[in-house]
Parts: C-alpha cells; sequence; structure tokens
C-alpha cells in the first residue's frame, strides 16, 4: 500500500530522536527531508505563510532517510516515527454532515447508547428520516419544511438540527499537539463497548481562514458513550491517542485543490486480530455542507485561532454490520488495523488499543518550545 500521495508537495512531521524533539518534513523522490529551520520551525509557521507550496519546495533540507521506511517505523523515542503533521494548530471536528450518519446519530440517541436496542430502531425509523433527508440543503426552506414534518412525527432530534439545520456542529476533538500520526495506536476510552472508526478528510486552515491543504483523520467514534448524552461529546471525543492525522498534508498547488477534496474518495478497512475484516468507501460529493462553509462556520469575526486549525469534515461512515452478536452491529476489538485511504492524501494506519494502554501524551507546548529553543530555533 501506498502510504503518501504519489505527487503533489506534501508537509509534515516526525520525532527525530537525533534533537529528541519533532523535524518539520517533506518528501523529495522519495525521501523524508527536514526543512526545519529558524525561520520556519513549525508546520504553522508554513501554513501562515503566503506561498507556502514556494516555500517548501525551495527550503534546505536534510535527507532523513527513504519515506516509505520512516512511515513504516514504530513509534518509539529513539526511533524516527510519523507524527500528526500539525503542532500548534487548534483540532476542531464537524459532525454530522452526512445524510446516512445523521440517521444512525439519531439511532443512537433513540437507544440511549444501548448497542441492543439500534438494530430494531433503524428498521422502524431509519428508511423514514433517511428518506426525508434526501438531497436537502441544510438550513433552507426546504430544510425548514422537513424539520416541521418530522416534529409532528415525533422524529426530530438534536442531531438532525445541526444536520440541517442552518448551524453545523463544530467541536473540540483534541488538544493541541495531542493528535497521533500514522503508524500510531489509537485510543477508545475503556468504559466503551460500542464504538467505530470515523474516517475523514481533515483541512488544514490559516489563522486568516484561508484553506492552505488536506490531509486523512479518524475521529474515533464512542457510540455509547454519546448516545447516552450529547453532553458527555467530549468524553466519548477527546481522549488519549483518541485523533489520529496523517499521514501529511497535502498542499494546494497547482494540480491539487479544494475542488479535489470535494469529490475526494475515501476507502476504509478495518482487519482484526480474530481474521475479521470490514470495508467500505465513501465519496466527499455526498457531504451535506461544502467545506468553505464549514471552515467559515468555525473561524472568523466570531472565532479566532491565532496559530490556525485543522478541521475533521465529518463522515459518511456508521458501519451497522454485525460483528459478533446479531442485531447489535459493529464495534471495535483491540488490536483492530484501521486503515483510511483516497488517491489523493495518502494512507493513514492505526491499531487500535485502550487510551489507557496507548503511550501517555507527555510533549505539550511548552516541551515543544524548550526543545526548540534548545535547538536554537527561535531565534529567527
Amino acid at each position: 500500500m501506498t502510504i503518501f500521495p504519489s505527487s503533489g508537495t506534501v508537509l509534515g512531521r516526525v520525532w527525530n530522536p537525533a534533537v529528541k524533539g519533532p523535524a518539520v518534513v517533506t518528501i523529495r523522490d522519495g525521501r523524508m527531508m527536514d526543512i526545519t529551520s529558524a525561520a520556519a520551525p513549525l508546520v504553522r509557521d508554513i501554513c501562515e505563510m503566503n506561498d507556502p507550496v514556494a516555500y517548501v519546495r525551495k527550503a534546505d533540507g536534510v535527507d532523513l532517510g527513504e519515506a516509505g521506511t520512516i512511515a513504516q517505523n514504530a513509534v518509539a523515542q529513539d526511533r524516527l516515527h510519523m507524527l500528526a503533521p500539525c503542532d500548534l494548530q487548534a483540532v476542531k471536528a464537524c459532525g454530522v454532515t452526512f445524510a446516512g450518519s445523521m440517521v444512525e446519530r439519531v439511532i443512537e440517541e433513540q437507544a440511549a447508547g444501548d448497542p441492543t436496542k439500534a438494530d430494531d430502531i433503524r428498521s422502524r425509523i431509519g428508511a423514514r428520516i433517511g428518506a426525508s433527508l434526501t438531497n436537502i440543503q441544510p438550513g433552507s426552506a426546504q430544510a425548514t419544511q422537513v424539520k416541521a414534518a418530522l416534529i409532528r412525527e415525533d422524529l426530530w432530534s438534536q442531531y438532525l438540527e445541526v444536520g440541517i439545520g442552518p448551524d453545523a456542529e463544530v467541536f473540540s476533538k483534541a488538544q493541541t499537539l495531542s493528535s497521533v500520526g500514522s503508524g500510531a495506536e489509537i485510543g477508545l476510552h475503556p468504559v466503551s463497548t460500542w464504538n467505530n472508526p470515523e474516517p475523514e478528510v481533515v483541512l488544514a486552515v490559516s489563522s486568516q481562514g484561508r484553506i492552505v491543504g488536506a490531509t486523512l483523520g479518524n475521529d474515533v467514534n464512542l457510540r455509547d458513550v454519546e448516545g447516552r448524552s450529547a453532553l458527555l461529546l467530549s468524553k466519548a471525543k477527546d481522549n488519549n491517542a483518541s485523533s489520529a492525522i496523517g499521514p501529511m498534508i497535502r498542499l494546494f498547488d497547482e494540480g491539487f485543490s479544494l475542488d479535489d477534496v470535494r469529490t475526494a474518495q475515501l476507502t476504509l478497512t478495518v482487519n482484526g486480530e480474530d481474521g475479521y475484516s470490514l470495508s467500505g468507501a465513501s465519496s466527499m460529493t455526498e457531504i451535506s455542507r461544502d467545506p468553505e462553509d464549514l471552515v467559515q462556520q468555525t473561524i472568523g469575526r466570531h472565532h479566532q485561532y491565532p496559530d490556525g486549525l485543522m478541521l475533521y469534515l465529518g463522515t459518511l461512515f456508521a458501519p451497522t454490520q454485525d460483528r459478533d452478536v446479531p442485531g447489535e452491529g459493529f464495534t471495535h476489538k483491540m488490536g483492530d488495523v484501521v486503515t483510511i485511504a483516497s488517491p489523493d492524501l495518502g494512507a493513514l494506519n492505526n491499531t487500535v488499543r485502550l487510551s489507557t494502554q496507548c503511550v501517555e501524551w507527555t510533549f505539550g507546548i511548552s516541551h515543544l518550545m524548550r526543545n526548540l529553543a534548545a535547538r536554537g530555533l527561535l531565534d529567527g
């Protein structure tokens, strides 16, 4: 499998044991090049430039080795390995942006997080709600009419409000620097017994609201936790190693733009240690809100992000195939290998563990600043 895009200008981060810290990298002719400098010691700094592509293409670099080999390295402090391709950016996520996942969120809510009730609820209301959501423009007069009809049928939900109402759901997915990269373990909170991967496109956005590139992400979902109460969203979404982003940001240039994101095709595969296999595909053409609209709802005069942000765009996937118990659908098992891939963006690979089993997050903003200062990179 190809980990990185076969073309384009990419920007990311690796852990470099030689400096006991992160390096800003790009790929040239299959080689991983360290382009960290005092002028741009952070991915954030490059994303803030007027022309990130020109900078990345011309920046002096140190050859760290064959990119594919580094991508396969285990996560360890004494080895070069991939990190999430963002550093000081906030990590935000949009929810309920595809009709199929809207229905599943309503089912979770109706089931109060109990997977044994989901299949029956799905058979009773899934088709009725799903048919109502086809080709709906969120916030439109038609959406208002659909809302009124679903309220009359006692089928309205807070998830449908953010799905087809005027305001998108945008939440904080992870703390700055806490996301893991490709090759890392991804974590589930130990209380969860009903959960699934959420393969998504993630946009890299500057502090001025300019979309500079895109990558892939896994917005791990704890269906039982959020299903009990939407107020448990943070517990369901923001845990140790629960945000995976990568492999690298593909910057927008003459061969790749937001229009390519709008038509991107994503695939998901889950391979379990028990021999279980799940695969699926989705198209960004089915998203209910345009990516640019989601960015504008996230950043602007109403909310600033001085270091920019990474924005998950939501998922179509909500796997319902039974894994073990008939009627209870899919849930993860420890050791599942999750691969999210797209021809334009590469592949993001992670192995599922409990959040309490994943490597603890210990390298925060203060540690990053001290590391960069010790390397003489804050003098630029």
